[in-house]
C-alpha cells in the first residue's frame, strides 16, 4: 500500500475530536476572562450546548473548571493555565483512543496474525508512548501564547 493510500483511508476514519474541542474551549475562556455560557461555548465550538455542558462536566470532576449559575455564570477555569497539560486533559476526557487503527482480530488462532499483532501492538504502544510524552510537556498556557502570537500577525495583516 502507498503512502497516499494510507493517508486517504486515514482521513476517512472517525475521529474523536473532544480533545481539541476542549482546547479550542479552553482557549477562548481565558481569553473572554470572564465566565462563559454553555451557549456562548457552543457557538464558539459550532456544536450543541448539551454537548458542551457534557464535556465540560468531565473537566468539572477533574478539578480543571468550574460553573457557576444565575447572572454572570457560566464555566471558568479553576486549575492553573501554567500548569494544565494537554495529557491532563486527555485523561478527563477518559483516555479516548489515540488511533483509529487496530487488529483485525484480537485472538487470533492464525500464527501469521499473531505475528502481525505483535508487531503492530509493539508499534502502536510505543507511537502513544511518544505522544503521551509531547502531550505531557505542552500546556495551555504555551497554546495561549501561539495563539497570541497569531492574533498580533493577524492582526498586523502578516501570514500567521
Amino acid at each position: 500500500m502507498t503512502q497516499a493510500q494510507i493517508r486517504n483511508i486515514v482521513c476517512y476514519m472517525k475521529r474523536d475530536s473532544r480533545l481539541s474541542a476542549v482546547l479550542h474551549a479552553l482557549l477562548h475562556m481565558a481569553a473572554a476572562g470572564t465566565p462563559l455560557t454553555s451557549t456562548a461555548l457552543a457557538e464558539c465550538m459550532r456544536t450543541n450546548p448539551v454537548v458542551v455542558r457534557r464535556t465540560m462536566g468531565l473537566l468539572r470532576d477533574a478539578g480543571l473548571v468550574v460553573a457557576a449559575r444565575g447572572h454572570g455564570g457560566g464555566w471558568r477555569l479553576a486549575a492553573d493555565f501554567e500548569q494544565v497539560t494537554l495529557r491532563q486533559l486527555h485523561d478527563a476526557l477518559g483516555e479516548p483512543a489515540l488511533f483509529a487503527i487496530g487488529n483485525r482480530s484480537e485472538r487470533p488462532e492464525c500464527l501469521v496474525e499473531q505475528a502481525v499483532n505483535a508487531a503492530l501492538d509493539g508499534a502502536f504502544a510505543d507511537a502513544e508512548a511518544l505522544l503521551m510524552q509531547r502531550f505531557q510537556s505542552i500546556t495551555l498556557a504555551e497554546l495561549a501564547a501561539e495563539f497570541g502570537r497569531r492574533h498580533a500577525a493577524h492582526a498586523a495583516g502578516a501570514p500567521a
